[in-house]
Order: C-alpha cells, then sequence, then structure tokens
C-alpha cells in the first residue's frame, strides 16, 4: 500500500511539473511579441545611454557586415541572445524627435546591429559626407526600432552624432519602395541621409532623405536631442 502511495505522489509531482512547463510555454507563446518588444527597446535604450566617445572610435575600426541577403527578420530568441551576449557596438546615434525616436547608429547590418538600432549599409559611408544610408527592422510597437519613420513628415528633422559632431538633415523625400531600389544605398555628392525599414508587411520599403543642413561640434547642449542620458 505505502509503495502504491509513493508511486502516486511521484506521479502527482511529474504532473504538476509538467503541468507548470506548459503553463510557462503557453504565457510565452501568448505574449511573444510583447516580451520580444520590451527585450528590444531595453537593449536599443541600453546601448544609447552607454555610449561614449571612446566606445564609438573602438568600434569604428571593426568591420561591418553588408551583405543584404543575411538580414534577417526580428524574433524573440535573437532579441533574448543579444540581451544575454551583449555583443551590439554602435558608432553613433540617431533622434528624430518629431516621431520620438531616439537610436544607436550601428556599424553594418548583422543581426546584433539591426537588433538594436539603424544600421549602415556600405562600408565606406561617412557621417556628414555623402549619402549616409541606414537600414533598421520595422517593428508592429510603435516607438521601437525604425517603426516610427511611417509618420515622419516632410520638413522634419533628423539628427545624426558621432559624439565628436552632430549633423541636422531636414526630410525632403518619403515614399514606399520596391525591395529592389538598391540606388537609395549608392554615395552621392549632395550630403544627405537615407532611412530604410519595412513597408506593406515586408512586401516593400519606406524611403526617408534629407538634406544636410547643419553640422556643429557636439556639446552636452545640442547632445540632449538624443537622451542618451
Amino acid at each position: 500500500m505505502a509503495k502504491n502511495k509513493r508511486k502516486t505522489s511521484v506521479s502527482t509531482i511529474v504532473i504538476r511539473i509538467l503541468a507548470v512547463i506548459l503553463l510557462i510555454v503557453g504565457v510565452v507563446l501568448i505574449f511573444n511579441k510583447q516580451i520580444s518588444n520590451h527585450m528590444i527597446s531595453h537593449n536599443q535604450q541600453s546601448t544609447l545611454t552607454s555610449l561614449t566617445k571612446t566606445e564609438v572610435e573602438k568600434n569604428q575600426r571593426k568591420k561591418g557586415m553588408y551583405d543584404f541577403s543575411k538580414v534577417k527578420s526580428m524574433d524573440m530568441a535573437q532579441a533574448t541572445r543579444l540581451q544575454i551576449k551583449k555583443t551590439s557596438g554602435a558608432i553613433g546615434a540617431l533622434a528624430i524627435p518629431d516621431v520620438n525616436t531616439h537610436l544607436p547608429v550601428m556599424l553594418g547590418m548583422s543581426d546584433d546591429a539591426m537588433s538594436t538600432g539603424g544600421g549602415t549599409m556600405r562600408a565606406d559611408q561617412k557621417m556628414g559626407e555623402g549619402n549616409y544610408p541606414l537600414a533598421g527592422h520595422y517593428m508592429t510597437a510603435k516607438g521601437i526600432l525604425f517603426s516610427p519613420l511611417e509618420d515622419v513628415k516632410k520638413g522634419e528633422l533628423i539628427y545624426l552624432t558621432n559624439l565628436k559632431k552632430v549633423y541636422v538633415y531636414r526630410i525632403y523625400m518619403k515614399k514606399v519602395v520596391d525591395p529592389s531600389a538598391v540606388w537609395l544605398v549608392n554615395n552621392t555628392k549632395k550630403k544627405i541621409v537615407t532611412l530604410i525599414t519595412c513597408a506593406d508587411g515586408g512586401a516593400n520599403r519606406w524611403a526617408i532623405r534629407g538634406n544636410l543642413i547643419k553640422t556643429e561640434k557636439a556639446t552636452a547642449d545640442n547632445l540632449r536631442v538624443f537622451k542618451m542620458k
């Protein structure tokens, strides 16, 4: 009789453990997007607030990944891995105050870079010179990564900084383009910034462009627009 009771007790414990595991899995599946969005938001903000001139200079010496075919869509596993490893490295910051966008500028288009901020799209691009293209993921949650780009308007300002200088651009173009519009990445004689993210559920792309209208030395005052502190 005691033996049967022990078996029943063990079975009950196993069933309870399985029930808890299934409950946890169910909760994760239900709130997958919310958890992922929270992780991405936390990572972009922590990367931004930890940005220093020394870190920027160190990251600028690294090699970025520029193979567009290797860019993957965001998922929870990717966001979790980035939280654990903290492998992202920023080379500057981006701000569009009118749509409450404050992001790190990342070197290249690796998973880590694209999961954290806007990634540079050419190995030779330099902030404040020619065309400075940045790509970012569109997230369904407003305010994360490049999702606010669909709300920008012509005439609004885009700010970039490498912590040495602050570059101010005025938006003059906003359009939906085909994914094959690689001309947007090409360098130009004109000093512009180009921001690209998904549109129409990934079928097309939002393309935003702005003209450089001002360049200033970075100071505590003009860096406030990036909300790095």
